[in-house]
């Protein structure tokens, strides 16, 4: 079993070496590039169209939230305030009316919770599938070795110059790509 991490990167860094070892070999020109997943994710026009499509799913559900909150709130002061006056039976009816509400309420915000990151995850693999496939075909046609793939943190790549970025240029080829379909 391989560790995350510190092992990862030696196998990598190792493999990195001998493919270049055996491509110098060869005489093979080794053209290397990597792209920032998250940040393709994030910039691109998909990535922010579906930042938005989130942020108003969130916004919609705001209001609904609140207002559960506050009738919680209210109910809870009006429990606290009556406790002294009310028989027992209706403190007991009040704090069953208060309970079902937390109760409603807790439930609606794990089904949210649970619907923004369905929909998150949905939104994120469909544009990271077609990156992919965008960056396969830069590959081929720039004719690079290899393109690595950086992501959530976890790097492949110990060294890097800026110029071996290829994060902004997929960034705008497949903006330009994409609003072409459209």
């Amino acid at each position: 079993k391989i560790k995350k991490g510190g092992e990862m990167k030696k196998i990598i860094l190792v493999a990195v070496i001998l493919f270049s070892w055996v491509l110098s070999a060869q005489g093979a020109d080794l053209k290397i590039g990597y792209v920032d997943v998250n940040k393709a994710l994030n910039e691109s026009d998909s990535g922010k169209k579906a930042k938005k499509t989130l942020e108003d799913m969130v916004n919609s559900k705001k209001s609904i939230l609140v207002e559960k909150e506050i009738e919680l709130k209210k109910l809870q002061e009006e429990l606290e305030k009556q406790a002294s006056v009310l028989t027992p039976e209706a403190k007991k009816s009040k704090e069953e009316q208060f309970n079902k509400i937390l109760r409603d309420y807790q439930k609606m915000v794990k089904d949210f919770s649970d619907e923004l990151q369905k929909k998150e995850e949905e939104l994120s693999v469909g544009i990271q599938k077609d990156l992919i496939e965008f960056v396969n075909k830069l590959g081929k046609d720039e004719g690079y070795t290899i393109i690595f793939g950086l992501e959530k943190g976890s790097r492949g790549i110990i060294y890097s110059p800026d110029e071996l970025n290829l994060t902004d240029k997929v960034i705008k080829k497949y903006n330009e790509i994409t609003n072409a379909k459209k």
